[in-house]
């Protein structure tokens, strides 16, 4: 039987997004494993919508970023102002300082903000003139990237997009829920922001129950097959890292408790390897030559390996 809150809180932000509930589930998945996540897409499919929905579904503060080549990390952490009457420095809180936090074109602004705000995402706390602020929690990074535009843009290397748990991409809706969004805009009708279905301390309790998700010797030797082949592949230039297997095993479990189990089946492994891992690698210039690209490699890794039997 189906974790009923996990399946709310699904139901919750895919209402705001028409038919495209395969990336909500994933998103939500993402959100349960304690990652962040990656949202590669063209412009207008849903990327802000689905960030927002998460805030509004959980009752969560929500800050949005919006990155520039100009964008300096003072701009994001906030800055210590002096204070003339108590003479000393005062931290003045930037956007970081919220639960859901959209991270719009972060291939946008330069290395040195982007490592900062990475360095955020792993270790849940900035540090501002030598003193460390920790951030609220839960806390949730969806930054959004152009995977077409490149003129102005700073392509986050591998070992920072290594801090994704996982790389979605909404993609353009079917022509029936097109149909569907332009009758709504002649009518008038705007998309309604989803109420809360539990609230932040409940996502913390569901977090920690995931993690408590049991995941057998079989499993874990499917899943260090899979990543170990990700590292001899000839098609592939560089392999999946010790973080990456731990990022998989984590978003299977929390995979698996959507689904009301308290244990991982290889099924799991094999639903969330595509976005676990397609970011991480990178594919050999004979096999771009081929027309393959990492996400297809990766499929085929991912097919290559017998499944145990639990």
């Amino acid at each position: 039987m189906k974790n009923v809150l996990a399946q709310s809180l699904i139901d919750s932000v895919s209402s705001a997004l028409v038919g495209k509930r395969e990336a909500a589930e994933l998103a939500v998945t993402a959100l349960l494993a304690g990652g962040h996540l990656l949202l590669e897409d063209v412009p207008g499919v849903g990327k802000t919508t689905l960030s927002l929905a998460i805030a509004a579904s959980l009752g969560c503060t929500f800050g949005r970023i919006q990155f520039t080549p100009d964008t300096m990390p003072s701009d994001v952490f906030g800055v210590s102002i002096y204070d003339s009457v108590s003479g000393q420095f005062k931290y003045k809180p930037g956007v970081i300082m919220k639960n859901i936090i959209l991270a719009d074109e972060i291939n946008r602004t330069p290395p040195k903000t982007q490592s900062a705000l990475l360095e955020a995402m792993e270790e849940h706390q900035v540090t501002v003139d030598g003193v460390s602020y920790p951030l609220p929690e839960p806390f949730f990074v969806a930054a959004t990237q152009n995977p077409i535009e490149h003129s102005g843009t700073y392509p986050l290397p591998e070992a920072q997009l290594d801090r994704f748990i996982m790389r979605i991409s909404i993609g353009y809706p079917e022509r029936d829920d097109e149909e569907m969004m332009i009758s709504r805009a002649i009518a008038g009708e705007r998309a309604g922001t989803p109420k809360a279905v539990m609230q932040p301390e409940q996502l913390l309790e569901l977090q920690q129950e995931v993690r408590q998700v049991t995941v057998c010797r079989e499993v874990i030797g499917y899943i260090t097959e899979l990543v170990g082949l990700t590292r001899t592949s000839e098609d592939l230039l560089l392999g999946a890292s010790p973080r990456a297997a731990i990022a998989l095993t984590r978003a299977a479990q929390a995979t698996a408790y959507i689904d009301g189990r308290d244990y991982v089946a290889p099924d799991d492994v094999k639903r969330v390897f595509i976005p676990v891992m397609a970011h991480r690698v990178v594919a050999s210039a004979k096999a771009r030559a081929a027309g393959h690209d990492a996400r297809w490699i990766i499929s085929r890794i991912r097919n290559s390996v017998t499944v145990p039997v639990l």
